[in-house]
């Protein structure tokens, strides 16, 4: 993807990243995305979950949603998206940092109203929480559909910024007796807590079980 004026990384140029691909792993990989925008003057960011079907983000929520219902104005918003990787512990307080992946996109959401691409967008943001989730559960009523916002959002004006590897000290710093280093994060679970009022019959399906948030394999040089 050509970078545009609005998403050409201008700080520290070499972590930016324009390819599809490392943006959609980072999307896929992510929960919760912030959107960005101007209503009535006043600026405001929001965190909802998402999905993505191909090159299109989706968002949903209820109509009354002061959020949902100033972005069916064809507003222009900015949508980020950050996972964290990673602590970077410098020898020098300055050069202290973070490993991350981070995507931004911009662009005017529209509202779905093609109920095909209305299932399919509810079905992501349903897979994008757990695999194969909506395969196990009921399926929204004609009612709940009704009630259901959906508005998407494409993907043509989009990048990422990443910084991987250790700390970047200034060379005198090299020879300070300090611990130096990165101390990885990485998002997890625990054990599985079953509603109280689950038949105990019901097992933990395997997604749920073996539930994960997929690792990236992006390989890049150190940013």
């Amino acid at each position: 993807m050509q970078p545009t004026s609005r998403t050409q990384v201008r700080r520290t140029p070499q972590r930016g990243e324009y390819d599809l691909d490392v943006i959609y792993q980072i999307l896929d990989e992510a929960l919760v995305c912030h959107v960005g925008f101007v209503s009535d003057g006043q600026p405001i960011v929001i965190p909802t979950a998402y999905g993505r079907v191909g090159d299109r983000l989706y968002i949903h929520g209820s109509p009354a949603s002061r959020m949902l219902r100033s972005l069916q104005t064809n507003l222009e918003i900015c949508v980020t998206i950050t996972l964290l990787d990673g602590l970077v512990l410098a020898r020098s307080a300055y050069h202290h940092s973070m490993n991350y992946r981070s995507v931004v996109i911009f662009g005017a959401a529209t509202t779905v109203t093609d109920p095909e691409e209305k299932w399919q967008a509810l079905k992501a943001f349903t897979d994008h929480v757990v695999p194969q989730r909506w395969s196990d559960v009921r399926p929204p009523t004609s009612q709940e559909l009704k009630g259901t916002l959906v508005l998407t959002l494409p993907l043509t004006e989009a990048s990422a910024k990443i910084r991987t590897g250790p700390p970047l000290d200034d060379e005198a710093d090299y020879q300070l007796p300090v611990w130096a280093g990165v101390l990885p994060l990485q998002l997890t679970t625990t054990a599985p807590k079953p509603d109280p009022r689950l038949p105990s019959e019901i097992t933990i399906p395997n997604a749920i079980e073996n539930y994960t948030r997929t690792t990236s394999c992006i390989s890049l040089k150190h940013l």
